[in-house]
């Protein structure tokens, strides 16, 4: 990827080295710190004194060229254009594709990763809730792009945090093909950054998930969260806060480690286990549970007609949950409004087919909990019911 500059901003473009498949290492800065006017130097103000540093972003381009290179895949080709990414969706096998698209962030589990020196895994959640919203309908990541903005650029945690990224890339199975380092002081504090990411996938317009075909009578399958995911957040740190602890303090639901390695635990990405089932013919829809929880993702993929009935007491709450809701004296609704509460994806399937289902989930490892049921629903009835719930915080 070529890099180019606009105002304060380190852009990273597709680069242009012929004759390789797949988005490539970032190449050399477009604009070349040698070319300064040395009298110019001397006698005024540089951009440096303004607090943006070309030299560090040109030493960010240096450091993260092997992590890029490693996200590439069939389609992204970086010799066809140096100022956007181009993706052949002939290439990746696709005939007659619809484009689906997906933008989040991390929120505020980045203070976290501030205040705790830890950068490494939070760029795994950049990816991981993107490329989850984007399997819901049956789409395939392909292209992935980020957005770094810092009031000073700290290069080491800069690549930390765009080596995090492409690993979740690498994960998902799509290319890091370009991003954005935006040094902006006076708006962002020294120390601080924050985080936007875009992913585009593609699906075959006949495969194309709506959550139209789910009917009464489907089962709910749960995929294990690997921990609070990347919501709720804000409620967490005043949990912690609350309760007196440090970010280096033994975690209370998991004493072996840290508090802030406990929470910090990314996202877990679920792109191939979907995509394995989807493929097999066996899935109705996906709900990625995220902000609104339980109760406002799962009604986005069902009909008007119905309703889902679950049960708390049939998957493993992990304990970080009980902890949140005891410590912080939260009701069970807010819990699951606030949190995944052990569910990242729930997997709608016809009831013929849950144990294909779960024999396709599991072969790519994943630990599937059989949730519930799909129920006809009248005009005044929830959308949502889940039973046991007080009694699953323990």
């Amino acid at each position: 990827m070529v890099q180019g500059r606009r105002g304060s901003a380190v852009r990273r473009r597709p680069g242009r080295r012929p004759g390789i498949i797949g988005i490539n290492a970032i190449n050399e800065a477009a604009i070349s710190t040698s070319h300064h006017d040395a009298g110019a130097q001397a006698s005024g103000l540089t951009y440096k004194d303004a607090g943006v540093d070309i030299d560090s972003g040109n030493a960010l381009v240096q450091a993260i060229k092997p992590y890029t290179a490693a996200t590439a895949r069939a389609g992204a080709d970086g010799a066809l254009g140096g100022f956007g990414a181009v993706f052949d969706l002939a290439a990746a096998g696709y005939r007659d594709p619809l484009l689906v698209t997906a933008t989040d962030g991390v929120g505020t589990k980045l203070k976290i990763a501030l205040d705790s020196g830890r950068h490494d895994t939070v760029g795994i959640d950049l990816v991981a809730m993107c490329v989850n919203d984007l399997v819901v309908q049956g789409a395939e990541p392909l292209l992935f792009l980020d957005y770094y903005a810092t009031g000073r650029l700290e290069v080491p945690v800069a690549a930390a945090v765009v080596k995090g990224i492409a690993a979740g890339c690498r994960d998902a199975g799509c290319a890091l093909v370009g991003g954005e380092t935006a040094e902006m002081p006076g708006l962002y504090k020294a120390g601080d950054y924050d985080l936007a990411g875009f992913a585009v996938g593609a699906v075959e317009r006949a495969n194309l998930l709506t959550g139209g075909a789910v009917a009464p009578g489907d089962r709910l399958l749960g995929l294990a969260s690997s921990g609070v995911h990347s919501n709720g957040f804000s409620l967490v740190r005043r949990v912690v806060e609350h309760a007196g602890l440090g970010w280096e303090d033994p975690a209370p639901f998991a004493p072996e480690r840290p508090l802030a390695d406990a929470l910090l635990e990314p996202t877990r990405i679920y792109v191939r286990a979907c995509l394995a089932l989807h493929r097999a013919g066996l899935v109705h829809a996906f709900a990625h549970i995220t902000g609104g929880g339980f109760w406002e993702n799962i009604p986005r993929v069902l009909p008007d007609t119905c309703a889902v009935h679950l049960d708390a007491g049939a998957w493993t709450m992990p304990p970080v949950f009980g902890w949140l809701a005891r410590q912080g004296g939260i009701a069970p609704h807010e819990m699951a409004r606030t949190f995944n509460c052990g569910i990242g994806m729930v997997v709608v399937v016809p009831a013929d087919a849950v144990a294909q289902a779960r024999a396709v989930l599991e072969a790519e490892g994943e630990a599937v909990f059989d949730l519930g049921r799909v129920e006809a629903r009248a005009p005044e009835d929830p959308a949502v019911v889940i039973d046991r719930l007080a009694e699953a915080f323990g």
